[in-house]
């Protein structure tokens, strides 16, 4: 289990705590103005920083090991958000109290069509911080913008999300405090995706799973080889997909598409090849 574990969830999975998403005064003024900050903020942001990452990529390895080194070290204490199964989505919707519909900031700064996957997940209304936050943004949600869903209607959403090999992951808003959920892989624009997988910049951590394949079981379909947003599986020589273990970010959306029912998550942390977050 990863450091984040130890410190945020008492050895325990972090992001299915309950305090961490408990109402605090203090901490809830600071994460409204953070976030009002960040969505405001982001595109000016990615416009500096996916150059910069551009020009330390073609540097000379020192250099580009000293960055990597020491960004890994902040990025660790902070840890943005990571990969979460959708039975473990489940569970973080019945903490919160205010599930709401909000457009993507990657989408809009990728210029990609919105879809409305992007949820805010809080135990305190937030709606006038989503709508000063978003005020400027052209288009909401393909439904109606900053809609709120029920915990049944967040869940049909990730579910479709999964369907279009979309990955759920969880965000904090003042670590260790939560406050959203994303469904989206690089091809809809996903920044934390794209800095971790292209730059090695870890804005996303590996998740607390990771696949493993019963090879009795797989019929070599290869659905999950197409669906994965990882490109963690493919075909054996012998038959059978097989999980990349280093690859696999935990994400389980691999087991939406196996007709066999031949995939199933395992912790991460027993799994001695893939225990590296």
């Amino acid at each position: 289990m990863c450091e984040f574990c130890h410190q945020h969830g008492d050895g325990r999975k972090w992001y299915l705590q309950a305090e961490n998403y408990a109402a605090d005064l203090s901490r809830d003024l600071e994460r409204r103005e953070y976030m009002i900050d960040f969505v405001t903020g982001f595109d000016s942001r990615m416009k500096r920083d996916i150059p910069l990452l551009e020009t330390i990529a073609a540097a000379p390895v020192p250099l580009r090991a000293a960055f990597h080194e020491r960004a890994t070290v902040r990025q660790m204490r902070d840890h943005w958000g990571q990969p979460v199964p959708i039975e473990e989505c489940e569970r973080i919707f019945g903490f919160a109290t205010s599930i709401v519909q909000v457009p993507c900031v990657c989408r809009h700064f990728a210029g990609a069509p919105e879809r409305g996957y992007c949820l805010g997940v809080t135990v305190l209304p937030m709606d006038d911080v989503l709508e000063e936050a978003f005020r400027d943004y052209a288009n909401g949600p393909d439904t109606s913008p900053l809609q709120r869903l029920t915990k049944d209607q967040a869940m049909t959403l990730l579910r479709r999300a999964e369907s279009e090999g979309l990955m759920h992951s969880v965000w904090t808003f003042r670590t260790p405090f939560i406050a959203g959920i994303c469904n989206c892989n690089l091809a809809s624009g996903c920044m934390a995706m794209k800095t971790t997988l292209t730059y090695d910049y870890k804005t996303m951590w590996k998740g607390e799973y990771v696949a493993r394949v019963d090879e009795s079981a797989c019929v070599g379909c290869g659905a999950c080889v197409d669906h994965c947003p990882f490109s963690a599986m493919h075909l054996t020589d012998h038959g059978p997909a097989g999980a990349d273990r280093e690859t696999c970010y935990g994400c389980g959306v691999c087991r939406s598409v196996c007709s066999s029912d031949a995939i199933a998550l395992e912790d991460r942390a027993d799994t001695e090849s893939a225990a590296v977050w």
